[in-house]
């Protein structure tokens, strides 16, 4: 376009992908030290122990470990224990499963150290309008949670019963089939259990610690930060601080943290947003004048429909930072009240509406009972109505609670 059209181009996210960076070195850290596998045994515990609750439980640990840990690509070692405590208790594992991975991005918005946060910060002090992280949170956390909950009811009578499923029934004469059901369980030694604890719980500590301070920062902002730092540059500084206190106190190797699965999701993420949200600036910022005049009428009259818009470009960006990157911008531009924005946050996540996301292939994976799965049309998979029951009632929440707080 800049060849041949002469466009300008536009301004790279920069901000944002190097939060993106930072969030994602510590959390690959933590990752590499059993951090992340010690929280999943937890979530484990938890499960194994309420297992009929485990359409609830299951997708508020998976939410949990996102808001957590900044990336819903922690949802991968958690995705067969829900499985496995589904179908051990009789329950259709797509219940719990497809909501489940619905929930782990829901949770991207309520993360004090996800870049979605981060981005609606910076973009709102590029436009000299004071918003800060506990002001994105307080809406965005009940919003997504209860979002999360409605969908989780929904989930409760979703399909036939294992026992009264026809498809199923069928599948399991099938001796190789059934076998495939249940893994055997592998045996560890005692002493190899307790080296691994330690490291882990190590590196845990350390991340949570690192990420209350990032909270108190948040609360504490004017008194705590120098003059000229932002909270997002404060997040980019902890979070790679995080990662360096983890790898001194446990003295992992950085090989493991280079090809651990968060790391390798997260340097995909900086690369989607560095390609997507540059040309996508570069064609709103040619094309501003038009696109303002073209939807201010709309907008001036019922502002929350921007929410539709935002949904819109989700569905085929997939992240739901490069979403608010690129939209953010516009909807201010267009002069739409910055309450209304924050209160539509949730509806940056709707990429769950083509069902090749990884962590939507990844529960399908797991689920061996084939009960989550993509349908015959493609569209009529085990993701959309959750993903629409979680998103449609999370933005109505968050408009609404962020109207009355804002």
């Amino acid at each position: 376009m800049t060849f041949v059209f002469e466009i300008a181009p536009g301004k790279p996210p920069v901000g944002v992908m190097l939060i993106i960076l930072a969030v994602v070195a510590a959390s690959a850290t933590l990752e590499a030290t059993g951090g992340l596998k010690l929280m999943v045994k937890y979530a484990e515990r938890l499960l194994r122990k309420h297992p009929e609750h485990v359409v609830f439980l299951g997708p508020l640990c998976t939410y949990t470990l996102t808001v957590l840990v900044g990336t819903g690509h922690s949802v991968y070692p958690l995705l067969p224990v829900i499985y496995d405590v589904a179908y051990k208790k009789g329950i259709r594992p797509e219940r719990p499963m497809a909501m489940a991975t619905v929930a782990s991005q829901m949770g991207i918005t309520a993360s004090p150290i996800a870049a979605a946060a981060a981005v609606v910060m910076a973009t709102a002090m590029s436009n000299n309008i004071d918003i800060n992280l506990i002001d994105v949170l307080i809406v965005t956390i009940p919003a997504t949670l209860g979002g999360l909950l409605v969908g989780c009811l929904w989930s409760l009578k979703r399909g036939k019963d294992l026992d009264k499923d026809p498809e199923f029934q069928a599948r399991l004469q099938d001796e190789t089939f059934r076998n495939s059901l249940i893994d055997a369980e592998q045996e560890t030694s005692a002493e190899e259990e307790a080296a691994q604890q330690r490291t882990a719980t190590k590196g845990l500590t350390v991340f949570l610690l690192g990420i209350l301070s990032v909270i108190i920062i948040a609360l504490f902002s004017k008194e705590l930060l120098p003059k000229g730092v932002g909270m997002s540059v404060a997040i980019q500084f902890l979070m790679l601080s995080v990662g360096a206190v983890i790898l001194l106190a446990t003295n992992i190797s950085p090989k493991k943290i280079v090809s651990s699965n968060v790391f390798t999701a997260g340097m995909s993420a900086v690369i989607t947003i560095f390609g997507i949200a540059w040309l996508s600036d570069t064609i709103i910022g040619h094309h501003k004048p038009y696109l303002v005049e073209l939807v201010s009428g709309m907008v001036n009259i019922y502002p929350w429909s921007f929410a539709f818009a935002m949904f819109f470009v989700s569905v085929f960006l997939k992240s739901q930072a490069a979403v608010l990157t690129i939209m953010l911008p516009l909807g201010f531009a267009l002069g739409i009240d910055p309450a209304v924005l924050i209160g539509v946050i949730p509806a940056c996540y709707a990429y769950f509406f083509f069902p090749f996301y990884p962590s939507d292939l990844a529960a399908i994976s797991f689920d061996r009972s084939g009960t989550t799965a993509i349908g015959k049309y493609v569209l009529n998979h085990s993701f959309m109505i959750p993903g629409f029951i979680g998103v449609g009632v999370a933005t109505v929440l968050g408009y609404t609670i962020s109207m009355m707080v804002n």
